[in-house]
């Protein structure tokens, strides 16, 4: 029996996409967090509140190990008729919604329960996962063509407090991907607290100079609201605003916990996926383009599953505009063990970071020095620990 979905490209060849009504249970993602409040507004345990943190850490990282990688790929001619599918688009589009009602859900629940730190707090966090998935939805919808959709990514962007990174990675990031001059690419040695201090404010201050210099181009003022950085801050402002004058006082460190927890999954994320990875520089100055073997990939079915195939990101780079459903996989490409979910636990304790990924980051790039992003402090005892070669 076939659960799939035929399609013919025009040169006849046939092509099933296995995976197209899976997509549909993505839908759940944004629901799982109104899980644990409901059961304590049923049972009155805090506990509950809590229960994420298996899931996300635990549950997740053992169903990528159990069910194992998908290799598979659409044919290059197929891709036409995938990326004509709205199917596809909808799926995205409908996460928007759901995003923002879980926020203000959550939002609602805090100011209106006697919870106690633990659990005001658990709430919180998990209000920041839940807007880490939208960074995730704003950086599908944010590449593409429609300005529908567009508008939509900075709309999910918003309760996050990071509109900026519409701007940031589309034309800040994507151009200096795994270079030392991008502030979303972590540099070999480099911790994750170490990268998202750098990260953070470095996305931040990009966003506002790159859509600043855009308009000045243009001739125009950037302070207007076709400034897309302003408009952006704006939708941030006018969110929090609105709950707060709704729910009082007391939602105002919900809101700062959840953006700065959503933050967190979207630093993480960049933190994992250009590690130590290095265009070379070419003799006029400049880098090479970007290939698929400047980011890490994971081909695990659970995560790439909740994640829209965020985890094929060579082909992500390579091709900007196409859309997950047809995202391919590369063979001989930097490989992480795990898929995300896993990696982020692993991420979170440095010296297992640099036991797992530097041996991989150091045999993947041939001991090349040229090509890996590394830190500068930390760049003699990494050249003599992994005898990289420097010329």
């Amino acid at each position: 029996m076939n659960f799939g979905h035929t399609f013919v490209a025009d040169n006849g060849e046939v092509y099933i996409d296995k995976k197209r009504y899976m997509w549909l249970l993505s839908l759940l993602t944004p629901l799982i967090a109104v899980v644990g409040p409901l059961l304590f507004m049923r049972y009155e345990s805090e506990w509950y509140l809590w229960i994420f943190l298996p899931i996300w850490y635990l549950a997740f990282p053992l169903m990528d190990f159990l069910m194992g990688e998908d290799t598979s790929n659409p044919p290059e001619s197929v891709i036409p008729k995938l990326e004509a599918d709205n199917y596809y688009r909808i799926i995205t589009l409908l996460h928007v919604p759901l995003v923002i009602a879980t926020f203000i859900f959550l939002g609602w629940f805090v100011a209106h329960h006697g919870l106690s730190p633990s659990g005001y707090l658990a709430v919180a966090l998990l209000s920041g996962y839940i807007g880490g998935h939208g960074l995730n939805i704003g950086h599908e919808l944010g590449h593409k063509r429609y300005k529908f959709d567009r508008w939509m990514a900075k709309i999910v962007l918003a309760p996050a407090a990071y509109g900026h990174f519409f701007i940031e990675h589309n034309r800040g990031h994507h151009k200096h991907v795994a270079t030392p001059e991008d502030p979303a690419s972590a540099k070999m040695g480099e911790s994750i607290y170490l990268f998202a201090l750098r990260e953070l404010p470095g996305g931040f201050l990009r966003a506002y100079r790159v859509e600043h210099e855009r308009l000045i181009k243009k001739g125009l003022s950037p302070w207007t609201l076709k400034n897309e950085f302003i408009q952006t801050m704006l939708m941030t402002v006018s969110c929090y605003l609105a709950m707060a004058v709704w729910l009082g006082v007391s939602v105002i460190p919900y809101l700062l916990i959840a953006a700065f927890w959503s933050m967190w999954q979207l630093t993480t994320a960049n933190y994992i996926e250009h590690y130590g990875l290095k265009r070379k520089k070419l003799a006029s100055g400049r880098y090479e383009k970007p290939q698929p073997k400047h980011s890490w990939n994971s081909n695990h079915i659970f995560s790439n599953w909740a994640l829209f195939h965020l985890q094929r990101h060579s082909d992500h780079h390579a091709n900007a505009a196409r859309s997950y459903q047809s995202l391919r996989h590369f063979d001989d490409l930097p490989s992480l063990p795990n898929g995300y979910f896993g990696m982020y636990i692993v991420a979170f304790i440095p010296w297992l970071w640099f036991k797992v990924m530097d041996k991989r980051l150091v045999a993947i790039t041939g001991q090349k020095l040229e090509e890996i992003n590394i830190l500068p402090s930390k760049q003699e005892t990494l050249v003599r620990k992994y005898g990289l070669q420097t010329r």
